[in-house]
């Protein structure tokens, strides 16, 4: 498939109100999708995966109430992958409870079809919690960490 053809299936996507685009041509195929933060988050994983339903909270009692509130700026997951919190098995973690990192420190690597993506400290700081660890799996946009 030629770039031509892509930047005008883009153009397509980007012009109409569709969610995702897949094309087959022979062998080739490629599909293009426009998922902001808010629909990644809110998306329905397929039927045989799909988590039971959690009954709806009473109104009468808050949403915070049930959810422990995070102190800190939370470091997401820019990808769905694995975790890992060091760079080989070996090898010691990338950061620990209580480390100061500064902004652009690599605190974690998420795999994701075979590519490593080093996440980096968006912000200096103290590392005040690691919310998973080595071979968790991790969603888009999921908490990895807490930094103070």
């Amino acid at each position: 498939m030629d770039l031509r053809k892509i930047k005008t299936l883009i153009e397509l996507l980007e012009a109409s109100d569709l969610s995702e685009i897949e094309i087959n041509e022979g062998e080739d195929s490629i599909r293009l999708s426009r998922v902001s933060a808010v629909a990644a988050s809110a998306a329905v994983a397929p039927a045989q995966y799909a988590a039971p339903a959690l009954p709806a909270a009473a109104p009468s009692v808050p949403a915070a109430a049930s959810t422990p509130a995070i102190i800190g700026h939370a470091v997401e997951s820019p990808t769905v992958g694995t975790f890992y919190a060091r760079p080989s098995p070996d090898a010691d973690a990338f950061v620990n409870v209580g480390d100061t990192v500064s902004k652009g420190a690599t605190l974690c690597v998420v795999e994701a079809m075979k590519t490593f993506n080093e996440i980096q400290a968006d912000q200096a700081g103290i590392v005040v919690e690691v919310l998973k660890t080595d071979g968790d799996p991790v969603e888009f946009g999921e908490a990895l960490f807490i930094i103070n």
